[in-house]
C-alpha cells in the first residue's frame, strides 16, 4: 500500500482539511503567495543572478537621485519635573498620644 499523492482521494482529503484550517476567503491568498514565491525561485535560478525590482529600480536611478536625503529634524522631547520624595518628616505624621479623659 504506497501512502502518495498519486491517489486522488488523499488530494480530496488534504483540500478539505486546508479548507477547515485556512477557510474559503484566505486559501487564493496562500496560493498565489505561494506561486509568486515559486515564480521567483524559479526565475532567480535558472538566470543565476537574482536581482530584485528595488535593485532594478535603483539601477535605473541618476546618481543625482541616489543621494541620501538630509535627515528631517525631530522635536525636542519634553521633560516632565519629576516631584521630589517626601522627606521623613512629610511621609508620615508624628503620633498623637491619647489624652486622659475626666469624668466628673
Amino acid at each position: 500500500m504506497v501512502m502518495g499523492l498519486d491517489n486522488p482521494i488523499h488530494i480530496a482529503f488534504i483540500v478539505i482539511i486546508l479548507l477547515l484550517v485556512f477557510g474559503a476567503k484566505r486559501l487564493p491568498e496562500i496560493g498565489r503567495s505561494l506561486g509568486t514565491g515559486m515564480r521567483e525561485f524559479k526565475d532567480s535560478v535558472s538566470t543565476g543572478h537574482a536581482e530584485t525590482p528595488q535593485q532594478q529600480q535603483q539601477s535605473t536611478l541618476t546618481p543625482a537621485a541616489q543621494q541620501p536625503q538630509a535627515p528631517i529634524a525631530q522635536p525636542a522631547p519634553v521633560q516632565v519635573p519629576v516631584a521630589a520624595p517626601p522627606t521623613p518628616a512629610q511621609a508620615a505624621p508624628a503620633p498623637v498620644e491619647p489624652q486622659p479623659q475626666h469624668q466628673a
